[in-house]
Protein backbone atom coordinates (compact mmCIF):
# COMPACT_ATOMS: atom_id res chain seq x y z
CA UNK A 1 0.00 0.00 0.00
CA UNK A 2 1.31 3.45 -0.88
CA UNK A 3 1.66 5.93 1.95
CA UNK A 4 2.78 9.56 1.83
CA UNK A 5 4.27 11.45 4.77
CA UNK A 6 5.23 15.12 4.93
CA UNK A 7 8.73 15.26 6.39
CA UNK A 8 10.23 18.21 8.26
CA UNK A 9 14.02 18.57 8.36
CA UNK A 10 16.59 21.21 9.26
CA UNK A 11 17.59 22.77 5.94
CA UNK A 12 21.03 23.88 7.14
CA UNK A 13 22.03 20.26 7.77
CA UNK A 14 21.25 19.34 4.18
CA UNK A 15 23.03 22.26 2.58
CA UNK A 16 26.15 21.78 4.67
CA UNK A 17 26.13 18.08 3.84
CA UNK A 18 25.79 18.83 0.12
CA UNK A 19 28.79 21.16 0.40
CA UNK A 20 30.78 18.34 2.12
CA UNK A 21 31.64 20.50 5.12
CA UNK A 22 32.53 18.89 8.46
CA UNK A 23 30.61 21.41 10.56
CA UNK A 24 27.31 20.28 12.07
CA UNK A 25 24.50 22.56 13.28
CA UNK A 26 22.90 22.13 16.68
CA UNK A 27 19.68 20.10 16.65
CA UNK A 28 16.33 21.78 17.13
CA UNK A 29 14.51 22.54 20.38
CA UNK A 30 13.70 19.40 22.36
CA UNK A 31 10.97 21.11 24.42
CA UNK A 32 8.30 22.23 21.98
CA UNK A 33 5.24 24.14 23.11
CA UNK A 34 1.89 24.77 21.50
CA UNK A 35 3.20 28.20 20.49
CA UNK A 36 5.60 26.43 18.16
CA UNK A 37 4.97 27.25 14.48
CA UNK A 38 5.25 23.52 13.78
CA UNK A 39 2.23 22.27 15.73
CA UNK A 40 4.20 21.81 18.93
CA UNK A 41 6.29 18.95 17.63
CA UNK A 42 9.97 18.29 18.19
CA UNK A 43 12.06 20.27 15.74
CA UNK A 44 14.38 18.07 13.67
CA UNK A 45 18.13 18.12 13.38
CA UNK A 46 20.01 15.48 11.43
CA UNK A 47 17.04 13.10 11.39
CA UNK A 48 13.86 14.07 9.48
CA UNK A 49 10.59 14.05 11.44
CA UNK A 50 7.08 13.31 10.15
CA UNK A 51 5.22 16.61 10.22
CA UNK A 52 2.12 16.88 12.43
CA UNK A 53 1.11 13.19 12.24
CA UNK A 54 -2.62 12.70 12.62
CA UNK A 55 -3.27 16.39 11.91
CA UNK A 56 -1.58 17.18 8.59
CA UNK A 57 0.14 13.90 7.70
CA UNK A 58 -2.67 11.35 7.53
CA UNK A 59 -2.57 7.70 6.51
CA UNK A 60 -4.04 7.11 3.05
CA UNK A 61 -3.89 10.80 2.05
CA UNK A 62 -1.32 12.40 -0.28
CA UNK A 63 -0.32 15.75 1.21
CA UNK A 64 2.21 18.30 0.03
CA UNK A 65 2.90 21.93 -0.80
CA UNK A 66 3.40 23.13 2.79
CA UNK A 67 3.79 26.92 3.02
CA UNK A 68 3.78 29.31 5.99
CA UNK A 69 3.04 33.00 6.44
CA UNK A 70 6.09 35.17 7.28
CA UNK A 71 5.00 35.32 10.94
CA UNK A 72 4.66 31.50 11.02
CA UNK A 73 1.09 31.83 12.29
CA UNK A 74 -0.67 30.49 9.18
CA UNK A 75 0.02 27.23 7.37
CA UNK A 76 -1.33 26.11 3.98
CA UNK A 77 -0.95 22.72 2.29
CA UNK A 78 -2.59 20.65 -0.43
CA UNK A 79 -3.87 17.13 0.20
CA UNK A 80 -5.27 14.91 -2.54
CA UNK A 81 -8.62 13.42 -1.56
CA UNK A 82 -10.69 11.04 -3.69
CA UNK A 83 -8.77 11.92 -6.83
CA UNK A 84 -8.91 15.72 -6.39
CA UNK A 85 -6.48 18.22 -4.87
CA UNK A 86 -7.50 20.94 -2.44
CA UNK A 87 -5.81 23.67 -0.42
CA UNK A 88 -6.30 23.47 3.34
CA UNK A 89 -5.12 25.92 6.00
CA UNK A 90 -4.67 26.24 9.74
CA UNK A 91 -4.04 29.33 11.88
CA UNK A 92 -2.31 29.82 15.22
CA UNK A 93 -4.95 31.40 17.49
CA UNK A 94 -4.75 31.77 21.26
CA UNK A 95 -1.64 29.56 21.28
CA UNK A 96 -3.45 26.73 19.47
CA UNK A 97 -3.56 25.67 15.83
CA UNK A 98 -7.04 25.53 14.37
CA UNK A 99 -8.32 22.33 12.75
CA UNK A 100 -7.28 22.42 9.07
CA UNK A 101 -10.11 23.34 6.73
CA UNK A 102 -10.54 23.91 3.01
CA UNK A 103 -9.58 27.34 1.62
CA UNK A 104 -11.69 27.09 -1.56
CA UNK A 105 -10.07 30.12 -3.22
CA UNK A 106 -11.87 29.65 -6.55
CA UNK A 107 -15.21 29.02 -4.78
CA UNK A 108 -15.80 25.77 -6.63
CA UNK A 109 -15.42 27.18 -10.13
CA UNK A 110 -12.21 25.15 -10.63
CA UNK A 111 -12.14 21.49 -9.67
CA UNK A 112 -8.61 21.27 -8.20
CA UNK A 113 -6.47 23.76 -6.27
CA UNK A 114 -2.96 22.82 -5.12
CA UNK A 115 0.69 23.86 -4.60
CA UNK A 116 0.06 27.04 -2.57
CA UNK A 117 2.87 29.48 -1.82
CA UNK A 118 2.63 32.46 0.54
CA UNK A 119 4.73 35.38 -0.72
CA UNK A 120 7.55 36.61 1.48
CA UNK A 121 5.66 39.78 2.43
CA UNK A 122 2.57 37.72 3.28
CA UNK A 123 0.33 39.77 0.99
CA UNK A 124 -0.33 37.15 -1.70
CA UNK A 125 -0.79 33.42 -2.13
CA UNK A 126 0.09 31.89 -5.50
CA UNK A 127 -1.33 28.48 -6.32
CA UNK A 128 -1.90 26.11 -9.22
CA UNK A 129 -5.20 24.75 -10.49
CA UNK A 130 -6.45 21.96 -12.66
CA UNK A 131 -9.73 21.84 -14.52
CA UNK A 132 -10.78 19.99 -17.67
CA UNK A 133 -11.60 23.33 -19.31
CA UNK A 134 -8.43 25.18 -18.24
CA UNK A 135 -5.79 22.64 -17.19
CA UNK A 136 -2.76 23.58 -15.06
CA UNK A 137 -2.75 27.34 -14.61
CA UNK A 138 -1.35 29.65 -11.92
CA UNK A 139 -3.68 31.90 -9.91
CA UNK A 140 -3.31 34.13 -6.87
CA UNK A 141 -5.28 35.77 -4.09
CA UNK A 142 -4.40 39.03 -2.35
CA UNK A 143 -4.62 39.51 1.39
CA UNK A 144 -7.45 41.70 2.62
CA UNK A 145 -7.85 42.84 6.21
CA UNK A 146 -9.12 39.56 7.65
CA UNK A 147 -9.49 37.38 4.57
CA UNK A 148 -8.34 36.82 0.98
CA UNK A 149 -9.57 38.35 -2.27
CA UNK A 150 -11.36 36.44 -4.99
CA UNK A 151 -9.00 34.23 -6.97
CA UNK A 152 -7.31 35.95 -9.92
CA UNK A 153 -5.88 34.13 -12.93
CA UNK A 154 -2.30 35.36 -13.39
CA UNK A 155 -2.16 37.62 -16.45
CA UNK A 156 1.26 36.66 -17.80
CA UNK A 157 2.93 34.63 -20.56
CA UNK A 158 3.46 32.12 -17.75
CA UNK A 159 -0.08 30.88 -18.35
CA UNK A 160 0.39 30.47 -22.10
CA UNK A 161 1.34 26.88 -21.32
CA UNK A 162 0.47 24.23 -18.72
CA UNK A 163 2.26 25.28 -15.54
CA UNK A 164 2.44 24.23 -11.86
CA UNK A 165 4.36 24.75 -8.61
CA UNK A 166 4.69 28.55 -8.31
CA UNK A 167 7.36 29.73 -5.85
CA UNK A 168 8.34 33.37 -5.40
CA UNK A 169 11.77 34.68 -4.42
CA UNK A 170 12.07 37.56 -1.96
CA UNK A 171 12.31 40.14 -4.76
CA UNK A 172 9.05 38.85 -6.27
CA UNK A 173 10.49 36.83 -9.18
CA UNK A 174 8.27 33.81 -9.77
CA UNK A 175 9.71 30.33 -10.36
CA UNK A 176 7.52 27.52 -11.66
CA UNK A 177 7.46 24.24 -13.56
CA UNK A 178 6.40 24.20 -17.20
CA UNK A 179 4.53 20.90 -17.16
CA UNK A 180 4.43 20.62 -20.95
CA UNK A 181 8.19 21.05 -21.35
CA UNK A 182 9.04 19.39 -18.01
CA UNK A 183 11.50 22.17 -17.18
CA UNK A 184 11.93 24.89 -14.60
CA UNK A 185 11.18 28.47 -15.65
CA UNK A 186 11.11 31.84 -13.96
CA UNK A 187 9.46 35.18 -14.62
CA UNK A 188 11.11 38.40 -13.36
CA UNK A 189 8.81 40.63 -11.31
CA UNK A 190 8.60 44.02 -13.03
CA UNK A 191 6.30 46.80 -11.84
CA UNK A 192 3.83 44.37 -10.37
CA UNK A 193 3.70 42.10 -13.41
CA UNK A 194 5.45 39.16 -15.06
CA UNK A 195 5.84 40.25 -18.69
CA UNK A 196 8.44 37.68 -19.76
CA UNK A 197 9.55 34.12 -18.96
CA UNK A 198 12.94 32.39 -19.07
CA UNK A 199 14.18 28.83 -18.66
CA UNK A 200 16.16 28.43 -15.42
CA UNK A 201 18.77 26.29 -17.15
CA UNK A 202 19.71 23.58 -14.67
CA UNK A 203 21.22 20.35 -15.96
CA UNK A 204 18.19 18.28 -14.95
CA UNK A 205 15.40 18.21 -12.40
CA UNK A 206 12.02 19.81 -11.81
CA UNK A 207 9.65 20.78 -9.01
CA UNK A 208 12.15 23.30 -7.70
CA UNK A 209 12.04 25.42 -4.58
CA UNK A 210 14.02 28.63 -4.83
CA UNK A 211 15.71 30.17 -1.79
CA UNK A 212 14.58 33.72 -0.89
CA UNK A 213 17.84 35.22 -2.22
CA UNK A 214 17.91 32.93 -5.29
CA UNK A 215 21.34 31.61 -4.31
CA UNK A 216 20.30 27.95 -4.26
CA UNK A 217 17.32 25.79 -5.16
CA UNK A 218 16.13 22.31 -4.24
CA UNK A 219 14.92 20.16 -7.11
CA UNK A 220 13.41 16.74 -7.62
CA UNK A 221 15.12 14.47 -10.15
CA UNK A 222 15.85 10.86 -10.98
CA UNK A 223 19.09 9.56 -9.48
CA UNK A 224 22.04 10.32 -11.75
CA UNK A 225 19.41 11.59 -14.22
CA UNK A 226 18.48 7.95 -14.92
CA UNK A 227 14.72 7.72 -15.43
CA UNK A 228 14.71 4.01 -14.53
CA UNK A 229 15.54 4.96 -10.92
CA UNK A 230 13.38 6.50 -8.22
CA UNK A 231 13.20 10.24 -7.54
CA UNK A 232 15.58 11.96 -5.11
CA UNK A 233 16.07 15.54 -3.95
CA UNK A 234 19.07 17.58 -5.09
CA UNK A 235 20.42 21.07 -4.46
CA UNK A 236 21.78 23.46 -7.11
CA UNK A 237 23.84 26.52 -6.20
CA UNK A 238 23.97 29.70 -8.25
CA UNK A 239 27.45 30.49 -9.49
CA UNK A 240 29.03 33.94 -9.81
CA UNK A 241 28.27 34.07 -13.54
CA UNK A 242 24.55 33.50 -12.87
CA UNK A 243 24.47 29.89 -14.07
CA UNK A 244 23.60 26.95 -11.85
CA UNK A 245 25.78 24.15 -10.53
CA UNK A 246 25.16 20.52 -11.44
CA UNK A 247 22.51 19.07 -9.08
CA UNK A 248 24.04 17.61 -5.89
CA UNK A 249 22.23 14.74 -4.17
CA UNK A 250 21.13 15.68 -0.63
CA UNK A 251 22.24 12.31 0.68
CA UNK A 252 20.92 9.49 2.81
CA UNK A 253 19.53 11.75 5.53
CA UNK A 254 16.77 12.66 3.09
CA UNK A 255 16.82 10.31 0.12
CA UNK A 256 15.76 6.70 0.58
CA UNK A 257 14.90 3.77 -1.67
CA UNK A 258 11.48 5.34 -2.06
CA UNK A 259 10.41 8.48 -3.89
CA UNK A 260 11.06 11.92 -2.39
CA UNK A 261 9.63 15.09 -3.85
CA UNK A 262 7.70 18.35 -3.63
CA UNK A 263 10.24 20.27 -1.51
CA UNK A 264 9.18 23.49 0.22
CA UNK A 265 10.89 25.73 2.75
CA UNK A 266 9.92 27.76 5.80
CA UNK A 267 10.06 31.59 5.44
CA UNK A 268 13.00 31.87 7.83
CA UNK A 269 15.00 29.43 5.68
CA UNK A 270 15.70 27.08 8.62
CA UNK A 271 13.62 24.04 7.71
CA UNK A 272 12.22 22.40 4.67
CA UNK A 273 9.44 19.97 3.96
CA UNK A 274 9.33 17.10 1.50
CA UNK A 275 7.00 14.29 0.58
CA UNK A 276 8.23 10.77 1.21
CA UNK A 277 6.18 8.30 -0.87
CA UNK A 278 6.43 4.90 0.75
Amino acid sequence: MHRTNIILILILVLLLSACSTKKRPVAGNDSPTIESPYFGQKLPGLIPEIFAPGIVSLDGIYEGGVTFSPELDEMYFSPAINGHSYIYFSKLKNKKWTTPKKANFTKGTISDEFAPFVSHNGKRIYFATYDSIAPLKIWYVNRLKDSWSDAILLDSPINNDEVVKPVAAKNGDLFYVNSSKKKLYYAPYKNGKFPEVHEVGIAYGSLGFISPAQDYMIVQAHKENDKTKDMDLFVCFKKKDGTWSTPINLGDAVNTNFREGNPTMTPDGKYYFLIDML
